[in-house]
């Protein structure tokens, strides 16, 4: 097995106890909050395998909070953060499913608020690391680990290379890329991991482009 640095031996720095229980359940809840773009008001989160058995003793709930709270894995306020939920008004549920995934620290959180909602799948595979498995449906492999924008476009020919190309004029260079759709012709979803932290004026360019519906970015 090939480490790339120390942290990937002994974890991040966190909030304890465990660092895929309570590190990679934050970033979960991180994550869902960053492409959804702001803080929700109500959040249902789906728990599954260890995940579902173990999640209070563990503190995968006030983790996930955390997360959504936009609190790095790092954060005293972790530990509260069901308190800071309360007095901001973020209501949530959360529920221990019996239906095996594929990974046993599996999360689904449902999120919104008074104009839009979103569903995000996310694992926790160890030492804080995590992958995004599924948003609103589309599937995909998302890291957490690394800048990345969510484009959501028509399914027209033309769009991935219009992105590519936007990317490229402000010297932002690729790392991984993927793209997703639920039925040919219609709604497709990038994922594009880069090298540096996306400008918000880059967004704005992308939004711009024919047949781009949506953009969401997470920064490190």
């Amino acid at each position: 097995m090939k480490f790339t640095s120390v942290f990937d031996i002994i974890g991040p720095v966190m909030i304890g106890p465990s660092s895929s229980h309570t590190a990679g359940a934050a970033r979960i809840g991180r994550v869902a909050r960053d492409l959804f773009g702001r803080t929700p008001k109500w959040a249902k989160i789906h728990l599954y395998g260890s995940f579902a058995e173990t999640y209070k003793g563990h503190g995968t709930d006030v983790a996930i909070i955390g997360g959504l709270l936009d609190f790095d894995t790092f954060d005293e306020r972790i530990k509260t953060s069901f308190e800071h939920a309360k007095k901001i008004g973020l209501s949530f549920e959360f529920i221990a499913e019996t239906a095996n995934k594929e990974h046993p620290n599996t999360a689904r959180i449902v999120l919104g608020d008074d104009t839009g909602e979103m569903s995000i799948e996310g694992i926790s595979i160890g030492g804080g690391k995590i992958e995004v498995s599924e948003v609103n449906g589309f599937k995909l492999r998302l890291t957490g680990g690394m800048p990345a924008l969510l484009v959501v476009h028509d399914d027209r020919a033309g769009c991935i290379a219009n992105v590519a190309n936007c990317l490229a004029m402000h010297n932002i260079n690729i790392g991984h890329m993927e793209v997703s759709r639920i039925e040919r012709g219609l709604t497709a979803l990038m994922v594009i991991e880069v090298d540096q932290n996306i400008d918000e004026r880059v967004i704005q360019q992308i939004t711009l482009i024919p047949n781009i519906t949506k953009v969401s970015k997470i920064n490190n």
